[in-house]
């Protein structure tokens, strides 16, 4: 039985995709070797190396307009270290809506001063701090878009002068938005993108060496830009998972239509939740994510049966984190809505027997 897999992360990839990069590991388009025994500096892989950056910004609407991509290493955690590095000079404001945000502050702490200009922490990040003053003279404002812990979601993005940095490890690629708005994004290509090892990042050019710090080679982003992602050796199944992964979502219609199918899921899911007594969303509805939908039983007693349940219909990866409790359906670009019709399905049987 194929499994509806609604894992945080590692994500869902398409089938296509998966296909397609297994066999590059025995043979890379007919060339009779291996994309993971291939030199990073072959013209086969520096082609997908360049197809992957070019298509990053096609996706965005940021070509043209001043952006550099980079494929690295060490996930969204060595980049909470990175944005600081080359960007803090003497403070920096960060808006805190959940673990990774958390961690965020505390890496940046190490480097400068920070403030912390608005927190969710009192409701234990259920929901995405509103009302808050941006104070002047930051070096730069950074958010997480999406939480995937909690599934909370900005829907809303603060309209500051000051330079924005988002981590949009869980939702990039998912949804329509002005991306010129940002000065520097990040994400672990693990949640909506491809397999882990690699990280994406899209910052705009004009924004870096402003700092009077030395910055280690490999925390420095204009050394990689310099190396066009290859000043050491890149993640290679990684970078060409994605890249097949873009051409994927670029062959869906792109991230409007991805969008409208996210929405589609979130819609269903949400409406089972609201609808079903026997269920209980975490986070505040103004503020749920379409990514990571967050919910517990009201009924404690029927856990064991509901797990036997939603796993003999074939769905993995269900089980909440420790941090909440409950459930986490993680709907990612690849979850096709068939498998949220079955998770609804499974949790509406259990109401009718209840």
């Amino acid at each position: 039985m194929k499994k509806h897999n609604f894992s945080a992360g590692p994500c869902i990839l398409p089938e296509e995709v998966l296909k397609k990069a297994a066999q590059s590991v025995i043979d890379l388009d007919g060339s009779g070797l291996s994309l993971i025994e291939i030199s990073h500096r072959s013209e086969a892989f520096v082609t997908i190396m360049e197809k992957a950056r070019h298509l990053v910004l096609e996706l965005l609407d940021l070509e043209g307009k001043g952006y550099k991509v980079l494929f690295l290493q060490g996930g969204a955690s060595l980049e909470f270290l990175m944005v600081a590095y080359n960007l803090l000079e003497t403070s920096a404001g960060y808006i805190n809506t959940g673990t990774w945000s958390d961690k965020a502050i505390k890496e940046a702490g190490m480097l400068g001063r920070v403030v912390e200009i608005a927190s969710s922490k009192d409701e234990n990040y259920n929901y995405i701090p509103k009302g808050y003053s941006v104070p002047e003279g930051l070096d730069y404002l950074h958010l997480t878009t999406n939480n995937t812990i909690f599934g909370t979601q900005f829907k809303k993005f603060p309209q500051t002068d000051t330079v924005l940095v988002a981590d949009m490890s869980s939702d990039i690629f998912s949804r329509p938005l002005d991306y010129s708005k940002f000065d520097l994004i990040y994400a672990g290509a693990q949640k909506n993108m491809g397999p882990a090892g690699a990280t994406l990042v899209v910052v705009k050019e004009e924004i870096l060496g402003k700092v009077t710090r030395k910055i280690p080679s490999m925390l420095n982003y204009a050394v990689h830009i310099g190396k066009e992602s290859m000043f050491n050796t890149p993640p290679v199944f990684a970078v060409y998972t994605s890249l097949l992964t873009l051409e994927w979502l670029k062959a869906q219609g792109g991230i409007e239509a991805i969008g409208a199918e996210n929405e589609k899921k979130a819609r269903l899911l949400y409406s089972e939740i609201d609808l079903n007594p026997l269920f209980t969303g975490y986070a505040q509805v103004e503020d749920r994510s379409m990514m990571n939908a967050t919910f517990t039983l009201t009924e404690p007693a029927l856990k064991e049966t509901f797990d036997a349940a939603w796993k003999a219909a074939g769905i993995n990866g269900l089980n909440g984190n420790r941090s909440v409790g409950g459930y986490r359906a993680s709907m990612y670009n690849a979850l096709p809505l068939e498998s949220v019709g079955v998770l609804v399905d499974v949790m509406s049987d259990l109401e009718r027997k209840a």
